[in-house]
Protein backbone atom coordinates (compact mmCIF):
# COMPACT_ATOMS: atom_id res chain seq x y z
CA UNK A 1 0.00 0.00 0.00
CA UNK A 2 1.52 3.29 -0.64
CA UNK A 3 0.05 5.93 1.45
CA UNK A 4 0.60 9.79 0.05
CA UNK A 5 -0.24 12.30 2.81
CA UNK A 6 0.04 16.25 3.48
CA UNK A 7 0.51 16.81 6.99
CA UNK A 8 -1.15 19.74 9.22
CA UNK A 9 1.88 19.73 11.29
CA UNK A 10 -0.58 20.04 14.21
CA UNK A 11 -0.02 18.11 17.64
CA UNK A 12 3.74 16.88 15.83
CA UNK A 13 4.36 15.11 19.17
CA UNK A 14 1.11 13.13 19.31
CA UNK A 15 1.61 12.14 15.43
CA UNK A 16 4.85 10.99 16.26
CA UNK A 17 3.62 8.79 19.32
CA UNK A 18 1.17 7.49 17.05
CA UNK A 19 2.92 6.73 14.28
CA UNK A 20 5.61 4.77 16.23
CA UNK A 21 2.36 2.91 18.12
CA UNK A 22 1.25 1.97 14.69
CA UNK A 23 4.83 0.96 13.23
CA UNK A 24 4.90 -1.26 16.10
CA UNK A 25 1.29 -2.67 15.44
CA UNK A 26 1.65 -3.15 12.42
CA UNK A 27 4.77 -5.21 12.88
CA UNK A 28 2.95 -7.70 14.89
CA UNK A 29 -0.07 -8.60 12.11
CA UNK A 30 0.22 -11.60 10.29
CA UNK A 31 1.38 -10.64 6.67
CA UNK A 32 3.47 -7.59 7.34
CA UNK A 33 6.39 -7.75 5.46
CA UNK A 34 8.23 -4.14 5.99
CA UNK A 35 7.76 -0.48 5.71
CA UNK A 36 9.61 2.30 4.40
CA UNK A 37 8.41 5.83 4.95
CA UNK A 38 9.63 9.71 4.30
CA UNK A 39 8.27 13.09 5.12
CA UNK A 40 9.64 16.22 4.08
CA UNK A 41 9.76 19.82 5.70
CA UNK A 42 6.83 21.16 3.74
CA UNK A 43 4.89 18.37 5.01
CA UNK A 44 3.95 16.01 2.49
CA UNK A 45 4.73 12.20 3.40
CA UNK A 46 4.78 8.67 1.64
CA UNK A 47 4.86 5.92 3.63
CA UNK A 48 4.83 2.30 1.33
CA UNK A 49 3.61 -0.93 3.46
CA UNK A 50 4.38 -4.43 2.28
CA UNK A 51 2.37 -7.11 3.27
CA UNK A 52 2.02 -11.22 2.29
CA UNK A 53 -1.44 -10.53 0.46
CA UNK A 54 -4.54 -8.60 -0.04
CA UNK A 55 -6.15 -10.59 3.00
CA UNK A 56 -3.38 -9.31 5.40
CA UNK A 57 -3.55 -6.01 4.02
CA UNK A 58 -7.15 -5.47 4.68
CA UNK A 59 -6.74 -7.11 8.48
CA UNK A 60 -4.66 -4.41 8.62
CA UNK A 61 -7.39 -1.49 7.76
CA UNK A 62 -9.95 -3.31 10.44
CA UNK A 63 -7.33 -3.15 12.86
CA UNK A 64 -9.79 -1.15 15.73
CA UNK A 65 -6.21 0.70 16.82
CA UNK A 66 -5.57 1.32 13.33
CA UNK A 67 -9.01 2.70 12.84
CA UNK A 68 -8.96 4.72 15.55
CA UNK A 69 -5.85 6.01 15.09
CA UNK A 70 -6.75 6.63 10.92
CA UNK A 71 -9.73 8.73 12.01
CA UNK A 72 -7.85 11.08 15.02
CA UNK A 73 -5.47 11.40 11.68
CA UNK A 74 -8.23 12.96 9.85
CA UNK A 75 -9.54 14.72 12.53
CA UNK A 76 -5.78 16.54 13.38
CA UNK A 77 -2.72 15.47 11.13
CA UNK A 78 -3.52 15.25 8.18
CA UNK A 79 -4.75 18.02 5.45
CA UNK A 80 -5.17 15.12 3.03
CA UNK A 81 -4.28 11.82 2.05
CA UNK A 82 -4.45 8.71 -0.78
CA UNK A 83 -4.14 5.52 -0.45
CA UNK A 84 -3.16 3.31 -3.69
CA UNK A 85 -2.76 -0.66 -3.62
CA UNK A 86 -0.35 -1.83 -5.82
CA UNK A 87 1.22 -5.59 -6.15
CA UNK A 88 4.73 -5.83 -6.67
CA UNK A 89 6.11 -8.29 -8.75
CA UNK A 90 10.24 -7.84 -8.86
CA UNK A 91 11.99 -5.74 -6.41
CA UNK A 92 15.74 -4.95 -6.27
CA UNK A 93 18.16 -3.14 -3.83
CA UNK A 94 21.43 -1.62 -4.42
CA UNK A 95 24.13 -0.23 -1.49
CA UNK A 96 27.57 1.32 -2.67
CA UNK A 97 30.07 -0.60 -0.57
Amino acid sequence: MIFVSQATGDDPAGYAEAAAAMGALAATQPGYRGVDSVRGADGLGITVSYWADEMAALAWRRNEAHAAIRERGRGVWYESYSLHVAEISRSYDWRRS
